[in-house]
């Protein structure tokens, strides 16, 4: 892995690790608050990679729709709703339910 894409994964980590439980962000609202307005993708390449390490919650990481897009990543295929839920986040056909409510915003909650 370059250098350049290790940092970037350090700075996805450091938002991430500031999600509270029982709430969820979504890949893009990430990369938006990192100054890359394109680059939720690479929030995902991260999160794919963070699923081994404890300190980041990646189960808290969800598309822009509240779906639970990177439950593959994980030890099984339920192993991230069983986190969300374990959270009090219900979850139903891998959506997460009262989404908007449920979401956090690091703009908002960190400010810039």
């Amino acid at each position: 892995m370059s250098k350049e894409k290790a940092n970037y994964f350090d700075l996805v980590y450091q938002v991430v690790r500031e999600i509270p439980p029982g709430r969820v962000c979504s890949y893009g609202v990430i990369a938006n608050y990192l100054g890359l307005k394109s680059g939720a993708r690479m929030v995902g390449y991260a999160m794919n990679a963070a699923h081994t390490l404890r300190d980041v919650p990646a189960h808290r990481v969800v598309n822009r729709q509240g779906l639970l897009t990177g439950k593959h990543h994980f030890e099984t295929v339920d192993r991230m709703q069983e986190l969300l839920e374990a959270e009090g986040v219900r979850v139903v056909n891998d959506q997460v339910q009262e989404f908007e409510k449920r979401f956090w915003d690091p703009e908002k909650e960190l400010g810039f």
